[in-house]
């Protein structure tokens, strides 16, 4: 299907592709990976055709049609099954052309052609398509003009799917999806009839959606069969055996050197070391693994442990216009450290409920009550427009560190990851990866008791997000999440909420109960048949997700202290580390033998504490596996 040969491609002076390979064969399903800013969005671009590479090619199967989301529906007075419908151009052409033909045989020919394309259920088609990135009935029946921007891009993506190309490329296409919409989304570019090509930094959706990795790094394409996990898995393998083999290759140069330098002007010797010689020059040097290290992300604990429950919520109602509730009959407790995520489609109203919890909206009936002294962080993607564009990162922190030393004011600034190459650079020139740390920051900054997350990681790469799962499981407070990165939850929450109805309640199962019950629902317009046979499978398996519930709800304290021992483990082995470098000197016992034997006593004692912690790590890591 497509044939990627030595492509070479240079802009502003920076080298994106260099001799870059790859063969994507027909019917094949390619998730596209690699750091933000190695060029993936411009390969895309360098496929259809809207910029030329500098050499080498780009070429597709000859008639095939490549689509892509190249922008979001216009805003018009035609409704989205309207839009969507006229998508498939030959579908349209063919039957303005069987409005108007007289000859018998076109008639024929056409209406055949129809047939084959399947024209008479493109209706419902569509209709399904729309209906699984969100949109009912009543919503398909709206114009275009009806909709924002985000879910107009949704509007296109139901488009270029219903239009079926041979080659389909997506560019980060959950970046506009909620939850509801990727699990979808990742069940139908699995059963996608034709070649796919997809750039994301969703590690489930690479996994259960692609047969294959192409990872572009160093300036190259590497192709690696099945998921994320295994590409993951075979590429630290490749880059472990690289690196003994580098190890190795070095030792043999060096042995190599050594007896060319003690041999070589003596005559007995000479034929060996000129044979040496020319082995040297064969030998090919391995290149060293290079490796772009994420900066980590943190949050600041807060200082003192709020009492439970930090919020409590009774018959609660919260409405944007006075009698007309969004969620009404709220009766929930948020402890100090809770780990929770909101389940919903948009529209629903968790980002309403996000707002309720975090005071920025009234209740207008019932109780809430919150912890005295409560600090409660909010992020939301779209308070990345909130930054002061010409302000850099430094002058967004030193208004919260007055009279502070710049020295501080720039450690704390490193400690949300943004290293000194990025200190003194505006706002607006930051990456959105970079925005979404600096506002991270900003928004902890206090060590809050909870932090609310809203769709934390449409900016992150995968390494990134991986940053952001640690920085959340060391967090000591309380984490509301809405996310659509499955892996995100199910690595940092415990508890599940959904919003749905009108109101906000435990949702007893876990993501694959609810990814069934959602595509139950999703697959078909005609949902509420669907929804009731869902849910009667759901009600059948209740007691079964209760009882898992309950499960991860106890195993939460064990989770916590197997991942305090981690880290204790990983304190103690940097100070032996230390330690080691310490007495490994020799005039330490010369010059200070006192200070050696209490720092030989030191270690071990330490190596002993390592010991029994490593021990009670295993106790509990094998009682959690049990």
């Amino acid at each position: 299907m497509l044939h990627i040969n030595n492509l070479t491609y240079r802009i502003a002076g920076r080298t994106l592709l260099e001799d870059a390979t790859l063969v994507v064969p027909e019917g094949s399903k390619f998730g596209l990976v690699g750091r933000n800013g190695t060029g993936k969005t411009t390969l895309f671009k360098l496929l259809v055709g809207d910029i030329a590479p500098e050499s080498g090619s780009a070429s597709i199967r000859k008639g095939a049609r490549v689509g892509q989301v190249a922008q979001e529906a216009p805003a018009s007075d035609e409704s989205l099954l309207e839009f969507v419908l006229k998508a498939d151009a030959e579908r349209s052409s063919l039957l303005a052309e069987a409005e108007t033909a007289s000859d018998p045989n076109r008639i024929a020919e056409i209406q055949l052609r129809l047939a084959d394309i399947g024209a008479h259920s493109a209706e419902s088609r569509a209709a399904t398509i729309l209906h699984g990135l969100g949109f009912d009935a009543a919503a398909q029946a709206r114009p275009t003009k009806d909709f924002s921007g985000g879910w107009r891009m949704r509007v296109a993506l139901a488009a270029i799917l219903f239009s079926e190309p041979d080659l389909l490329l997506l560019d980060e296409p959950t970046n506009y999806l909620d939850l509801e919409g990727t699990l979808w989304l990742e069940s139908y570019i699995g059963r996608y009839p034709h070649t796919v090509m997809i750039i994301s930094h969703d590690r489930d959706l690479l996994n259960k959606a692609v047969d294959h990795i192409a990872h572009l790094d160093q300036l190259k394409l590497t192709s690696y069969r099945g998921g994320y996990d295994n590409f993951e898995r075979t590429r630290r393998e490749k880059l472990e055996l690289q690196q003994k083999m580098r190890a190795k290759q070095l030792d043999q140069r060096k042995h190599l050197e050594s007896f060319i330098t003690r041999f070589k002007a003596k005559a007995t010797k000479a034929k060996q070391a000129q044979s040496r010689i020319k082995a040297l020059e064969r030998m090919k040097p391995i290149a060293a693994v290079v490796e772009d290290h994420i900066k980590p992300i943190t949050f600041p604990n807060p200082e003192k442990r709020a009492a439970p429950p930090i919020i409590r919520l009774e018959k609660a109602s919260v409405s944007y216009e006075p009698d007309k509730p969004i969620l009404r009959n709220l009766d929930l407790r948020i402890d100090p450290d809770d780990r929770l995520a909101l389940l919903g489609a948009n529209g629903n109203g968790k980002s309403t409920f996000a707002k309720l919890i975090s005071d920025r909206l009234k209740i207008d009936d019932g109780i809430i009550n919150r912890a005295n002294k409560l600090k409660i962080a909010f992020f939301a993607q779209h308070q990345l427009d909130e930054l002061r564009p010409n302000e850099n990162p430094v002058e967004h922190v030193r208004p919260l560190m007055p009279d502070v030393p710049e020295a501080k004011v720039r450690a704390r600034v490193a400690q949300m990851g943004l290293g000194t190459e990025k200190m003194d650079i505006p706002a607006k020139s930051l990456s959105g990866g970079e925005k979404a740390r600096l506002l991270l920051g900003l928004a902890t900054f206090e060590g809050p008791h909870l932090l609310i997350l809203d769709e934390p990681t449409n900016h992150l790469d995968i390494d990134s997000r991986e940053a952001l799962v640690h920085a959340i499981n060391d967090y000591e407070g309380a984490v509301l999440l809405i996310s659509h990165d499955r892996h995100l939850i199910e690595a940092c929450v415990d508890r599940l909420w959904l919003v749905h109805d009108g109101t906000c309640k435990s949702y007893d199962g876990d993501l694959e109960d609810y990814r069934r019950l959602l595509l139950a629902s999703r697959n078909s317009p005609d949902s509420t048949a669907k929804e009731k046979a869902a849910n009667g499978e759901a009600n059948l398996a209740a007691e079964k997700r209760r009882s898992s519930a309950e499960k991860r709800k106890e195993q939460a304290p064990l989770r916590r202290k197997i991942q305090a021992a981690e880290r204790d483990m990983d304190k103690i082995r940097e100070r032996l580390a230390k330690m080691d470098e310490k007495l490994a000197d020799p005039d330490l016992y010369a010059k200070f033998p006192e200070k050696g034997v209490k720092l030989s006593k030191d270690r071990s004692d330490l190596a002993d504490l390592l010991d029994k912690i490593e021990e009670k790590w295993l106790e509990m890591s094998e009682e959690l596996e049990a």
